[in-house]
C-alpha cells in the first residue's frame, strides 16, 4: 500500500496545555511564522483560515503553494489568489435547509439509478437545521397566540417536516433541532459553537484540535463571528459543496479594520450602534471583504452587542463582521453551558496560536481603517426600505413627510402631500369603534377556533399632535400609522440588553397609564427560550404582556415577512385609500414588501424602541420632543420618563447568563423535542420515494445526468431581454419569501393542484417545490421592470410582468420566460448596483435559471447571488466604468449577443451586442464575473451540483 506523502509543514504541528495539564496537538501559526515573518500581523480572522489551509494541506485539493499564497497576504495586492478553505460544520434555517436536503434526495436517487451505492452521498461535516423560518404570527395579544400558533405551524408544514425526519434517519450527520427552540444562530450562538474541535476519526492519545468555522445557508450566519468564529453565509448550493467534501473556495479577501474608541452614551443602545455601522460600513463599499473590529472600544463591548453587529454584516456587504477572541469570549462560553474542559481548551488553543486578546492599533495590518468612536452613537432608526438608510430618532418624523411625495426612485412613496395627514375611519365587524385582536386565520382547525382567547377591545387611544384627530365614533387609520410592531429577529432578539430594556420600557409605560393604540398588531418572538425564561425571572414579561406583546413564537417570524396578515379592515383600508402604513421592528431586513404586502413603510429599531412605537401609533410623533402617549389623568407621558438607566439595565443581566438554565434548555432538544415533533412520522429508507405532494418535489436539475458533462459554448446569440431592473434588486425582489397571491402563477398553480388559499402558506415554505419556486421567481408584489412605461403621473408598475417580443405583449415573467423556452430563445436579465442584495437565498438562481435566463448583466453584484448565479450555470456579466443598460439606451425591445473569446478564464472581458429594432447594433464590453477557477469549472458542468455529484460518484 503506498506510504501518504508526508506534510509540507509537519514541522508546525505541536504541543499546546490546558491550564488542567491536558494536552492537544494544532497547526502552530506561529510556527509557520518562522518561515513567513508577516504572518504575526496578519488579520486575525485571515489568520483562522490561514490554520485551515495549513491544516489541510493534502496536495490535492489544498497545496502547498495556497499556504505559501495566504501566508504571504499583504494588505492592499490584487486579489487573484484562489483560497480553499475547508470548513469545520455547516449550519442550516429550514427554509434554504428543505430545498438542499432535496437536492441531496435527488442526488441519492441518480446514484440509486447509476447503479452505485446510495450512501456515496453523505455529508461528510456535521450539518445541523434549525426549524425556525416556519411560524407566522396569525394569532397575537393572546396568552394562547404560542400554543396556537405552533399548532397551525405543524399543520401548514406537516409534510415538509415528514420530509426532515426521513432525512435525519438517511444521513448520519445530519441533525434538526425542532420547532419551538429558537432562531437558527441564537441557538448556533448558545449551543452549536464549541469553540475547538477535533475530528471525529481523530483517536489519538493526544488529538488534533482545531478552531471553529462554517458556512451557513442563511446570510446572517455572521452572527457568529461575535464570538471570534470564523463564518459567513452562502446559498445552499455552496452549503452542499462543502458538506459533500469540497472546500469553500474564495478570493483572497480584503479586510477593512475598524477601530473603535470610547463608550456608548446613556440611552444609546446596541441596536443604534449596529445601525451606525451598517450606514458607515454600506458607504466604504465593503461587498465581499472581511471587516475585523478592534481597538479598546471593541474590547469594551459585551458579547451579545459584538454579535448584533457580526449578524449584520449582509447589510453592510461584508463577508463577516468579526471580532477576535478575548476574556469576554470566554466569559460568555462559561455563561451560556460550555463545559468546564471545553472552556479551558478553547482559551488555551487560542492563547497558544496567538490569537487570543482584542488587538490594539497598530497591531495589525488592514487594508484600510474605518475609524467610530462610539460616544458619537446616538437613538437610530433604518428605513423605509433598506437598512443602511439610518435615520436619527429625532428626525424620523420629518423624514417620513420629506419621503411621502418624493419620488420611487429617490425612495419616496410618490404620494401627493396634501394626503399625508389624511384619516380614515376604520369599521371593525361592520361599524366603527373598538378594534379586537386578530380572529382565526382561515383554514384554522376546529379546536384552535374555540381556543381562541380575544384581546379585550381597546378604545381608541390619543393620536399625535402631528396628525389630525380621529373623526367621531371609533378607530381611525392614516398614513405613518403603525400597524406591525414587532420584537422579532436574531439580531436583537439574542441581545439581552436590549430585550431587558424593553422590559423595562415597558413596565414604566403601563406604570405610568400608557397603552398601545388598537390599531397596531404586537408580537414578540425572541430567538431562544432562554429569553423568555431570563424575562420572566426579572419580572417583566407580565408589563410587555400588557402592552400586547405577548410571546407568538420562537422563530424568524415578521422580519422574514412571517408577520401573518392584518385585519381584513385594516389592509381594505390601506387598499382603497393608498395608505402608507408602517411597521417597526427589532429586525434586519426591511426590504419592499418584505414585512407585508400592503405595508410600504418598515423601520427597523431597538426592541424598546418598538414598544415605544407601538404606545406612539404613528412614525409621525417626535419621540424626542414630543409625548409618547397620555398617561393617568390625561398626563402627557415622554419617552425620556420611561427610558430604562444602563443601571437598571445591568440590575437585571444577571437573570440572562445561567449555565445551568442554557445546558437544561438545550439538553431537550434531545430528550424532549416537543409532542408536536415526537407525533411527526416520516418515512424511512436511504432512497427517498418522493411521494406526491405540493411542498416537497423531486428537483429537476439532474434530469438527463450523464458522467460527462455536455460541452456548451458559454455565449448565445439572440437573446431577448426578460427585465430591465434599476438599483439594489434584492434576493426578495427575485425570489420572494412571503404570502403568495392567489391571482400569481404560483397562486393559479396551487388552486389548480386542490390547494386552498388559506393554505398556500409562505413562498419560503415551499421551497422544496420547483413548481411553485419557479412560479414564484420576480413575482415579488413590490419589483418594477423598468421595461414597463410609467403611468401619466410618473409611477412604475410594481409586479412581476414583463413585454414579450416582438410585439410588446404584457404578461407574467414566468408566462414570458415559458414561451421564450418553446421557441428557443435565450434570455438576459439587466440590473444596476447590488444586484441581489439581502438573503443567501439561491431559489433566486435556481428560479432564474429554470425560467431559461442564461445572463444577468448589471453595475455591480452582491457576493453570495453571483456565487449562486455561476453556482447554477448562470452568467452574471458586469458593467465596466460608467456603462449601464441607461447609457446603451436599452428599452427591452432589444436582442442580446454575448460573445466570449478563446477559452473561458476567470473574470475576462467578454462583448456584448445589443440589436435594436431598427437594424442598428452597438457593442460594449464587460467584465464576466466568474471570479476564480473552480467557478469556471463548475460553469463548465452546468452548475457546482452536477460538479459535485460527478466527483462523488467517481471516486
Amino acid at each position: 500500500m503506498a506510504k501518504a506523502p508526508a506534510h509540507p509543514f509537519a514541522s508546525t504541528l505541536k504541543t499546546f496545555k490546558t491550564a488542567s495539564g491536558k494536552s492537544g496537538k494544532y497547526w502552530s501559526l506561529k510556527e509557520l511564522a518562522r518561515q513567513y515573518p508577516s504572518v504575526e500581523r496578519l488579520p486575525v480572522s485571515i489568520r483562522i483560515v490561514l490554520e485551515s489551509v495549513l491544516r489541510n494541506c493534502d496536495g490535492k485539493k489544498v497545496s502547498a503553494k495556497h499556504v505559501e499564497e495566504l501566508a504571504r497576504w499583504a494588505p492592499n495586492a490584487d486579489r487573484i489568489d484562489e483560497i480553499p478553505f475547508v470548513v469545520t460544520r455547516v449550519v442550516l434555517q429550514d427554509f434554504t435547509g428543505v430545498p438542499l436536503l432535496a437536492d441531496l434526495a435527488a442526488m441519492r436517487s441518480v446514484a440509486a439509478k447509476l447503479g452505485k451505492s446510495p450512501k456515496t452521498i453523505e455529508p461528510l461535516v456535521p450539518v445541523d437545521l434549525v426549524v425556525d423560518h416556519s411560524v407566522m404570527v396569525d394569532y397575537y395579544g393572546t396568552p394562547k397566540a404560542l400554543d396556537l400558533n405552533m399548532k397551525l405551524e405543524f399543520q401548514r408544514n406537516n409534510e415538509r417536516y415528514q420530509f426532515m425526519k426521513w432525512g435525519m434517519q438517511a444521513f448520519d450527520t445530519f441533525g434538526v433541532v425542532p420547532p419551538g427552540f429558537g432562531i437558527v444562530h441564537q441557538v448556533n450562538l448558545e449551543y452549536f459553537a464549541r469553540g475547538v474541535y477535533k475530528s471525529s476519526n481523530d483517536n489519538a492519545e493526544v488529538p488534533v484540535y482545531y478552531p471553529d468555522s462554517l458556512v451557513g445557508t442563511d446570510s446572517h450566519t455572521t452572527m457568529i463571528n461575535g464570538v471570534g468564529v470564523v463564518g459567513w453565509g452562502v446559498g445552499g448550493i455552496e452549503a452542499e459543496a462543502a458538506m459533500l467534501g469540497q472546500p469553500v473556495y474564495m478570493l483572497t479577501p480584503d479586510v477593512v479594520g475598524f477601530e473603535l474608541t470610547g463608550k456608548l452614551r446613556e440611552g444609546v443602545t446596541a441596536t443604534d450602534l449596529v445601525l451606525y455601522v451598517t450606514a458607515i460600513l454600506r458607504a466604504e463599499k465593503v461587498v465581499g471583504k472581511f471587516v475585523e473590529f478592534f481597538g479598546p472600544g471593541a474590547a469594551s463591548i459585551a458579547v451579545p452587542d459584538r454579535a448584533t453587529i457580526g449578524n449584520m454584516a449582509p447589510e453592510y456587504g461584508a463577508t463577516m463582521g468579526f471580532f477576535p477572541v478575548d476574556e469576554m469570549t470566554v466569559a460568555y462560553f462559561e455563561g451560556t453551558g460550555r463545559t468546564r474542559e471545553e472552556v479551558e481548551r478553547f482559551e488555551a488553543y487560542y492563547k497558544a496560536q496567538g490569537l487570543f486578546g482584542m488587538p490594539a492599533p497598530g497591531d495589525i495590518d488592514y487594508t484600510k481603517i474605518v475609524k467610530l468612536d462610539l460616544g458619537t452613537v446616538s437613538p437610530s432608526l433604518a428605513g423605509p426600505k433598506r437598512p443602511q438608510d439610518r435615520i436619527d430618532l429625532g428626525h424620523l418624523s420629518t423624514k417620513f413627510a420629506e419621503l411621502f411625495s418624493k419620488p420611487n426612485d429617490a425612495n419616496g412613496f410618490n404620494q401627493p402631500a396634501e394626503r399625508l395627514k389624511l384619516r380614515y375611519p376604520l369599521a371593525v365587524n361592520g361599524q366603527g369603534g373598538d378594534e379586537e385582536a386578530a380572529p382565526p386565520p382561515p383554514g384554522a382547525p376546529r379546536d384552535m377556533v374555540e381556543m381562541v382567547d380575544n384581546r379585550s377591545t381597546k378604545a381608541a387611544a390619543h393620536v399625535s399632535a402631528t396628525a389630525p384627530p380621529a373623526p367621531k365614533g371609533g378607530v381611525s387609520i392614516g398614513n405613518g400609522d403603525v400597524l406591525i410592531a414587532a420584537i422579532t429577529s436574531c439580531t436583537n432578539t439574542s441581545n439581552p440588553s436590549v430585550m431587558l430594556a424593553a422590559g423595562l420600557l415597558a413596565k414604566k409605560a403601563v406604570e405610568a397609564g400608557l397603552t398601545v393604540k388598537p390599531h397596531v398588531k404586537t408580537s414578540l418572538a425572541p430567538g431562544s427560550r432562554i429569553v423568555t425564561e431570563y424575562l420572566e425571572k426579572a419580572g417583566l414579561l407580565p408589563y410587555l404582556e400588557k402592552l400586547g406583546f405577548y410571546l407568538a413564537g420562537y422563530g424568524c417570524t415578521t422580519c422574514i415577512g412571517n408577520a401573518g396578515d392584518l385585519t381584513p379592515e385594516i389592509n381594505d383600508a390601506i387598499v382603497k385609500n393608498d395608505l402608507v402604513g408602517a411597521a417597526v421592528l427589532s429586525g434586519n431586513r426591511n426590504f419592499e414588501a418584505r414585512i407585508h404586502p400592503n405595508l410600504k413603510a418598515n423601520f427597523l429599531a431597538s426592541p424598546p424602541l418598538v414598544v415605544a412605537f407601538a404606545i406612539a401609533g404613528n412614525v409621525m410623533v417626535d419621540l424626542m420632543t414630543e409625548p409618547v402617549g397620555k398617561g393617568k389623568n390625561g398626563k402627557d407621558v415622554y419617552l425620556g420618563d420611561i427610558w430604562p438607566s444602563p443601571k437598571e439595565i445591568d440590575q437585571n443581566l444577571r437573570h440572562a447568563m445561567n449555565a445551568k438554565s442554557f445546558r437544561a434548555n438545550y439538553d431537550k432538544v434531545k430528550t424532549d423535542p416537543g409532542k408536536f415533533w415526537s407525533s411527526i412520522k416520516g418515512t424511512t429508507g436511504q432512497v427517498y420515494d418522493w411521494p406526491s405532494s405540493t411542498y416537497i418535489a423531486e428537483p429537476p436539475f439532474f434530469e438527463g445526468f450523464k458522467m460527462e458533462p455536455h460541452a456548451s459554448d458559454a455565449g448565445f446569440k439572440g437573446a431577448r431581454i426578460m427585465a430591465l431592473f434599476g438599483d439594489s434588486i434584492t434576493t426578495d425582489h427575485i425570489s420572494p419569501a412571503g404570502s403568495i397571491k392567489e391571482s400569481s402563477p404560483a397562486g393559479i398553480w396551487l388552486k389548480a393542484h386542490g390547494v386552498a388559499k388559506a393554505d398556500f402558506n409562505s413562498y419560503g415554505s415551499r421551497r422544496g417545490n420547483h413548481d411553485v419556486m419557479m412560479r414564484g421567481t420576480f413575482a415579488n408584489v413590490r419589483i418594477k421592470n423598468l421595461m414597463i412605461p410609467p403611468d401619466v403621473n410618473g409611477t412604475q408598475e410594481e409586479g412581476g410582468v414583463t413585454l414579450f417580443q416582438p410585439g410588446n405583449q404584457k404578461m407574467f415573467i414566468y408566462d414570458a420566460a415559458m414561451k421564450y423556452m418553446e421557441q428557443g430563445v435565450p434570455t438576459v436579465v439587466f440590473g444596476g448596483e447590488e444586484y441581489g442584495t439581502g438573503s443567501s437565498r439561491d431559489w433566486a438562481a435556481k428560479g432564474t435559471q429554470l425560467l431559461g435566463i442564461k445572463a444577468v448583466v448589471a453595475r455591480s453584484f452582491e457576493r453570495i447571488h453571483r456565487a449562486n448565479l455561476v453556482g447554477m450555470g448562470v452568467l452574471p456579466l458586469q458593467f465596466r466604468g460608467a456603462d449601464s443598460w441607461q447609457t446603451l439606451g436599452l428599452t427591452g425591445d432589444e436582442q442580446i449577443d454575448v460573445v466570449i473569446g478563446g477559452e473561458l478564464k476567470p473574470q475576462m472581458d467578454v462583448k456584448l451586442v445589443v440589436h435594436r429594432a431598427d437594424g442598428s447594433h452597438q457593442e460594449v464590453t464587460v467584465r464576466l464575473r466568474i471570479d476564480t477557477p473552480i467557478e469556471v469549472d463548475y460553469y463548465k458542468h452546468g452548475g457546482i451540483l452536477p460538479f459535485v455529484l460527478r466527483q462523488l460518484l467517481a471516486a
